[in-house]
């Protein structure tokens, strides 16, 4: 059987001094598979887009900011892990400039500046643990990762660095 995930971007924007990333507390919608949790700002890419132009629509339309720099840090495969079982796909990104301010709140929830050695404090995705590292490490390779999910629980995480 083919592997056709959902494609999407997953952004991290830091603060201009480095030291903070803003982050959405999913607290908006009762309906949300991810209610509660901490994240970072993205969603699918659209059929006419590459993945850095979904990465900077989905940041003006999650944040209200305009990305002027961009590190990929990685892709995760994260087959099972849809709210109905469907395999996702995401690129990584790192946000490391950008012009405007961000909102205050999105659909989703609230967005949040959050110092970089407390994400590990937060509620989130117990997956997002072991690839967090990753995207803030000093290692200038990329790395691609796999985290197969079922029913809404991590199962494994494997990945290699180029």
């Amino acid at each position: 059987m083919p592997y056709t995930p959902i494609v999407a971007t997953l952004g991290y924007v830091l603060s201009p001094d480095g030291r903070e990333v803003l982050m959405v507390h999913r607290n908006a919608r009762p309906d949300d598979h991810q209610l509660g949790k901490y994240n970072g700002l993205g969603g699918k890419i659209e059929r006419d887009e590459d993945v850095v132009a979904g990465m900077r629509r989905e940041i003006l339309e999650e944040a209200g900011i305009e990305c002027d720099a961009m590190q990929l840090r990685g892709t995760i495969s994260w087959p099972g892990f849809g709210k109905h079982g469907e395999d996702w796909l995401g690129f990584v990104f790192v946000i490391t400039s950008f012009r405007g301010t961000p909102h205050a709140s999105n659909p989703e929830g609230t967005l949040e500046w959050v110092p970089i050695e407390k994400l590990d404090e937060l509620p989130m995705w117990e997956g997002d643990r072991n690839f967090l590292p990753l995207v803030f490490d000093d290692d200038p390779r990329a790395f691609h990762g796999v985290m197969p999910y079922r029913d809404g629980r991590m199962q494994s995480w494997s990945y290699s660095r180029v």
